[in-house]
């Protein structure tokens, strides 16, 4: 049977090209009409609605953009969530909270479907080149079952025990990369006031123990002012706000995490979030010009306002 892709975004449209062209007979279906068309172009069927996906593959593929998204392709909540998901695997590599992944597993398993979490780190270009790392979660045969289907997208591929094991794992990931990114961007703004080469900085950073595929991809974007999308700051705002939730129902101090919810939040709200995350740098600048300077007859500390205060006299 054909398996089905819905959701070609900025990722999943190259995550279902690399599919196609490793020979996965594909059918897909995306609310934006136009962006099937490559996928036809590279010989994937493309259907007239997510309904006919699910009437013709047996493992349905999700790559969308937030839980309301998913719900309205399954038809979660009517009677036609029932008889798209009996008898099918439904694989969801979107980012959404744990808590609704775990429920839409009970759904899906009470309607006689079965489910598998499988949430991917990387952005578009590591999804271009299948170079993405992925995650699953959910019973063992049908995560075995589903594990070949991401030989075309991911250099490899970890189970994560019982679901939402894998959108947890996720989280603690992507924890990680905001706090570098944003620390990568902080010192370039550091270094731009300073007047120092940012090239310099560039190569210093990629000589020494520092340098990571992270900071290789988005130093360039830092120095040329390039923040055509990768990933863009409005989803790793969203991101961020569902790993601060996680972390809250479980009891965690999250200090690192929730200044760049804030940042990022500004980044958005200046009208930056459809470009790629290192533009979070147009927050820390905004901040900088706000901040009273002695060489402007300023009598500031020069501390932000949101900045924690010292204890010290």
């Amino acid at each position: 049977m054909y398996v089905g892709f819905v959701g070609l975004g900025v990722m999943g449209q190259p995550m279902a090209l690399n599919l196609t062209r490793a020979g996965t007979p594909l059918v897909v279906w995306n609310r934006t009409p136009a962006r099937c068309e490559p996928l036809r172009a590279a010989g994937a069927e493309v259907a007239a609605s997510a309904a006919e996906v699910f009437d013709r593959a047996g493992t349905v593929i999700l790559m969308l953009a937030d839980e309301a998204a998913v719900d309205a392709v399954l038809g979660r909540g009517t009677p036609d969530f029932g008889p798209r998901v009996a008898g099918r695997a439904v694989v969801h590599m979107g980012t959404t909270s744990a808590e609704y992944s775990r429920g839409l597993q009970d759904d899906v398993r009470a309607a006689g479907g079965r489910y598998v979490e499988a949430p991917v780190s990387g952005s578009r270009v590591p999804a271009e080149q299948g170079r993405l790392v992925g995650m699953l979660a959910g019973d063992d045969d049908v995560v075995e079952a589903v594990r070949p289907l991401l030989a075309p997208l991911c250099h490899e591929v970890f189970g994560c025990g019982p679901v939402p094991g894998a959108l947890l794992m996720k989280f603690s990931v992507n924890l990680f990369l905001i706090t570098q990114v944003t620390g990568l961007a902080e010192a370039f703004h550091f270094a731009d006031r300073h007047g120092l080469d940012q090239r310099l900085l560039r190569d210093v950073l990629d000589a020494g123990p520092m340098a990571s595929a992270v900071s290789r991809t988005k130093a360039p974007k830092l120095l040329d002012r390039d923040f055509s999308v990768q990933a863009s700051a409005a989803d790793v705002l969203k991101n961020n706000r569902l790993i601060a939730q996680a972390a809250r129902r479980a009891g965690l101090a999250s200090p690192l995490l929730d200044v760049c919810h804030t940042l990022y939040g500004e980044t958005v709200e200046q009208g930056h979030g459809g470009e790629d995350m290192a533009a979070v740098v147009q927050a820390l600048e905004t901040r900088t010009r706000d901040i009273p300077r002695p060489d402007r007859g300023g009598t500031g500390s020069g501390r932000h306002p949101s900045a924690p205060r010292g204890t010290g006299g």
